[in-house]
């Protein structure tokens, strides 16, 4: 066994990069052992080099500044974990620049860069990994680049963030209110302070940009992607989902066909006998339809530091290896054609009204006219709770198949009219066999 030692540097050190420090130097045997040479910890840049740490470190490992982290001729393999475009996209480049091997579990400038920084890596014969930038420990950029590069792929369907998943299966199973279900997932640690990028579906977004681009071989970015958050859905939702069967979750959605490629994140009704219906809490899915392997479902927590040091290790390791037996990356031919990216207004789609009405006759027929004016088909409709004191009703509307900008001129339509007090709720339906 060579034990010429490979040199590891990390920039950040929050919660996840602690975790990924602490198994270098505690699995150190274990790692040396798959690798076949040594993984050192040569540097680590933090903000504050002198705040103090749960896992200490020698004092000579720790800089404020990254480039001298990937700077250091005894590193070999960088990884970065400080989150954010800025200055992690500028450190990625530069790394790579210098042939150095990057490990990174950022999924905003995997998002925004991602076919950039690969061409940069292949043009310096170097290792650029991000399996944990997506689902956290759940193996799927892996799978994605190799075992299933033969598959024409038609379609990915994801629950990716653990946040949100947590929050609408707390609305789902308690009836709480989206501000309690948010103060809950804020004090168990599963949402930040400021969760905006979760609950408005950014994260979820970032993510499923690097799967589409990775799964249709073609340039997307986190703008490419609709988003639509879960801040506006209310307890009595739930209940009328699932008395018509259904749960409500926020889908990553990409779908390839006839030469384009429709990327959307918003909340859906599932029909509640689907298995991605069935998945709770801070656990993510990822569904991927092919031609060859049809339907695969990649299951885990997707988040929290272990599964995430999961894949950022397994990532090191890849990297140590490759550069151990000398070995040059294989080209990851992700992008070799540009499909045009469809708009949201030519979605077609079921899609779920609740409506707050006035309570007297001729209502329904006002609403069917807008609707039908619009080529908006009704599939049934249902009168929920009345209010003696105000005069109004609820009405649940299904409909079938719609364009969305039919949906969406409808929603003007129906909130000028004297009998519509608000279109309080429009989700759209995912009911897929």
């Amino acid at each position: 066994m060579n034990n010429r030692a490979i040199g590891i540097g990390l920039l950040g050190m929050g919660v996840v990069g602690s975790e990924v420090a602490r198994n270098l130097l505690q699995q150190a045997e274990r790692l040396e052992k798959q690798v076949g040479r040594t993984l050192a910890l040569r540097r680590v840049a933090v903000r504050d080099p002198g705040r103090h740490r749960d896992l200490s470190l020698p004092a000579a490992l720790l800089t404020a500044d990254p480039n001298a982290v990937i700077g250091d001729s005894s590193v070999h393999v960088v990884v970065e974990l400080m989150g954010g475009l800025h200055p992690a996209g500028d450190c990625i480049r530069a790394a790579l620049s210098q042939r150095k091997h990057v490990v990174t579990a950022n999924k905003e400038v995997i998002a925004a860069y991602g076919p950039e920084l690969t061409r940069l890596a292949e043009e310096h014969e170097v290792n650029l990994l991000f399996e944990a930038s997506v689902g956290g420990g759940i193996p799927i950029i892996g799978p994605l680049r190799k075992d299933l590069l033969a598959n024409h792929v038609s379609s990915i369907h994801a629950i990716i963030n653990g946040t949100t998943n947590y929050i609408l299966t707390r609305m789902s199973q308690e009836g709480a209110s989206f501000q309690a279900a948010l103060r809950q997932a804020q004090e168990l640690g599963y949402a930040e302070a400021n969760p905006a990028n979760d609950v408005e579906g950014a994260d979820a977004a970032y993510k499923l940009a690097i799967l589409s681009s990775l799964a249709f071989h073609t340039p997307v970015t986190g703008s490419d992607v609709y988003r639509e958050g879960i801040s506006k859905l209310s307890a009595v939702d739930f209940r009328y989902a699932r008395e018509l069967g259904y749960a409500i979750k926020l889908l990553a959605i990409a779908r390839q066909e006839d030469g384009a490629v429709s990327l959307r994140v918003h909340p859906c009704l599932l029909p509640a006998d689907q298995l991605l219906a069935k998945v709770d809490g801070v656990f993510n899915a990822i569904e991927v339809e092919g031609d060859l392997v049809g339907k695969v479902v990649f299951h885990g927590r997707g988040a929290g530091p272990k599964p995430t040091a999961s894949a950022v290790l397994g990532d090191i390791i890849e990297a140590a290896r490759s550069f151990a037996e000398g070995r040059k990356p294989a080209r990851s031919g992700s992008v070799s054609h540009a499909l045009r990216v469809m708009p949201m207004d030519d979605l077609c789609t079921q899609y779920y009204f609740r409506v707050t009405v006035a309570d007297r006759a001729g209502v329904l027929a006002k609403i069917a006219t807008v609707l039908g004016d619009l080529s908006i088909s009704i599939a049934s409709v249902i009168q929920k709770a009345s209010d003696a004191a105000s005069q109004t009703a609820e009405l649940v509307i299904m409909t079938h198949p719609a364009r969305e900008a039919h949906v969406q001129q409808a929603i003007r339509h129906m909130q000028a009219l004297d009998v519509v007090r608000e279109v309080s709720s429009v989700i759209r339906v995912e009911a897929r066999g």
